[in-house]
C-alpha cells in the first residue's frame, strides 16, 4: 500500500529539500536521531516511497586497513537508507522494528559508496519484511548486497 498523502517525513524532506544544501540539511537532521549514522557522515542522495539512497564519502575515518571503505560503515549506511525509507514509507497503521541483518560482500569498496534500501508497496504487511539493500562503488558495482529483516505490526489503537 502506497500513503494516500506523504506522512511527516516525506514532508520534511519535500520542504527541507526545495531550499540551497536541503539534502545536505535533511541528511544532519537524520544523523541526528540516530546519532551513530553521523560516524560515517552520510548524505541522502534520494528519497521516494519505498526507496532510499544515501552516499558514504571515502574518507580515512571509514577506511580499513587496506584502504578500502569498512564493511561496518557501509552496513552503517544501509541500515540509515533502510531506515529513512521505512520512516518515509510505512502506511499510517503500521510501525516496525528492526531484526536483524545479512549481508554479503561482493567486491571491494574503493571509492563512495551508495547505499539502497528498496521495497515494493505490496511489502508493507504484518509480520517480517525483508528490505533489500545493496551498496554501489562509483563504478555502479555492487560491493555489498543482502537484506534488513523489519518485524511490521499494527499501532496500538488509541484511548479515548
Amino acid at each position: 500500500m502506497t500513503p494516500t498523502k506523504p506522512n511527516k517525513v516525506m514532508s520534511l524532506y519535500k520542504k527541507v529539500t526545495s531550499y540551497p544544501f536541503g539534502k545536505h540539511i535533511f541528511s544532519k537532521m537524520v544523523a541526528r536521531m540516530a546519532p551513530y549514522f553521523g560516524t560515517v557522515h552520510p548524505y541522502i542522495n534520494e528519497l521516494k516511497v519505498n526507496r532510499c539512497e544515501c552516499l558514504i564519502k571515502k574518507r580515512k575515518k571509514v577506511q580499513n586497513h587496506i584502504g578500502t571503505v569498512h564493511v561496518i560503515a557501509i552496513c552503517n549506511g544501509l541500515e540509515m537508507a533502510m531506515g529513512t525509507m521505512a520512516e518515509a514509507s510505512i502506511p499510517a497503521h503500521l510501525r516496525w522494528i528492526p531484526k536483524g541483518m545479512s549481508v554479503d560482500y561482493t567486491a571491494k569498496a574503493g571509492t563512495d559508496i551508495l547505499c539502497v534500501a528498496e521495497v515494493t508497496p505490496e511489502q508493507w504487511q504484518v509480520g517480517d519484511m525483508l528490505v533489500d539493500v545493496k551498496a554501489y562503488d562509483t563504478n555502479g558495482v555492487v560491493v555489498v548486497q543482502g537484506h534488513i529483516k523489519l518485524w511490521i505490526s499494527e499501532k496500538p489503537k488509541k484511548q479515548s
